[in-house]
């Protein structure tokens, strides 16, 4: 009689293990609906895809071999979870500055860094913003990857109309859903890599607004302002899709600025063949933070970061990619203070403002500031 007792509460808790997974799995599949995770190209646009030199077997592919782990995926899963940093985050508030607009728009060509990725350029009469997000967070799970304490200095509702926005590529620290849906009653145009607009179409912008191109190509805006689409080396993808939107950085032409708009890249040989074809740039802005030895193909380290401005013949280097979400072992100050020392050794000008500082492109402060020391 127990024996059967026992076959019977055994199989009670299968069903009810059963059916809590399908209840489960149900939810998650409804939640990956949301309009954050994007849609996959279709139609003319997966044609285009389909005849990039980028495409290949279904995906974009980097111009070098680029395994996103370098390290089995153990052991890289071992050092995230048990290698960590005790200062990731910072203990008080970043020392930041809130945005005065009115003294970047006095600017002939001014900048503000507002973490993380995200700035706004004023240069030659035109308002620029690149990878905007503004919303608190880069995850897709409610609750997760929080801005630190006092890097939030502005809003997507406080900002100027844009004249052209940039988008590096479709990360989730990128490429942010709730600042892009308020900003999209309020911007000109907005450039990208192939596949990205497919995004942004379904998150309301015109195809008129949206500016779409492969690695090298060109676009003309008109008044003096001209980009070509660049390579990086990364790799691309929101909910559960990968590479099947190109990722990019930049070059910028004004009227009187040379510009490279450096999306998430490893160090390769594209920034040399950049600054030989395009350069040289009065300012380069490169990622410099959330890298670790086992994705150093995906996101370089700092030194690599002033290397890559010395191949991209470089006046002037913005470090980016750091001090506002923890993505990395790292701590979240080590970013600024490798680079700071690599940079002196190489005779790289540094540009290092405070978020929400406005820097006056004309009479930057050349050297770092070592803000974050404070």
């Amino acid at each position: 009689m127990k024996t059967k007792h026992k076959a019977t509460g055994f199989f009670r808790f299968l069903k009810w293990s059963a059916l809590t997974l399908v209840v489960l799995i149900g939810l998650i599949t409804l939640y990956m609906m949301h309009p954050q995770f994007g849609k996959r190209p279709s139609g003319e646009r997966l044609k285009r895809i389909e005849h990039s030199k980028q495409f290949k077997d279904g995906k974009f592919r980097n111009s070098s071999p680029t395994p996103q782990l370098t390290q089995s995926w153990t052991i890289a899963l071992s050092d995230y979870l048990f290698k960590k940093s005790d200062e990731t985050s910072p203990k008080a508030k970043i020392p930041s500055v809130p945005v005065n607009w009115d003294n970047l728009f006095a600017k002939t060509h001014g900048l503000v860094w507002l973490g993380h990725s995200s700035y706004l350029l004023r240069t030659d009469g035109k308002t620029i913003l690149v990878d905007p997000v503004l919303s608190g967070s880069i995850s897709p799970i409610p609750g997760s990857g929080k801005a630190f304490a006092g890097a939030d200095v502005t809003t997507a509702d406080a900002l100027p109309a844009i004249d052209y926005l940039f988008i590096s590529h479709d990360h989730y620290d990128h490429m942010d859903y709730k600042t892009l849906k308020t900003l999209q009653p309020r911007v000109g145009k907005i450039i990208v890599g192939l596949g990205v607009g497919e995004h942004l179409e379904y998150w309301g912008y015109r195809n008129d607004q949206i500016i779409e191109k492969d690695w090298w190509e060109e676009i003309d805006l008109g008044n003096g302002f001209h980009v070509t689409v660049t390579p990086a080396r990364h790799f691309s993808g929101r909910s559960i899709w990968s590479a099947n939107t190109l990722w990019a950085s930049y070059v910028l032409v004004t009227p009187s600025r040379r510009l490279y708009l450096g999306g998430d890249s490893g160090y390769d040989t594209h920034f040399k063949e950049i600054g030989d074809k395009l350069g040289p740039f009065d300012l380069a802005i490169l990622e410099n933070g959330q890298y670790d030895l086992s994705w150093k193909y995906i996101h370089m380290m700092p030194e690599e970061v002033v290397r890559a401005a010395k191949d991209l013949q470089a006046a002037k280097l913005l470090p980016v990619h750091s001090s506002k979400f923890v993505l990395a072992n790292h701590a979240w100050y080590e970013p600024l203070e490798r680079i700071s020392k690599e940079a002196l050794q190489q005779q790289q000008t540094l540009i290092t403002p405070r978020i929400g500082e406005v820097v006056d492109l004309d009479h930057a402060h050349d050297g770092p500031s070592y803000w974050w020391k404070n």
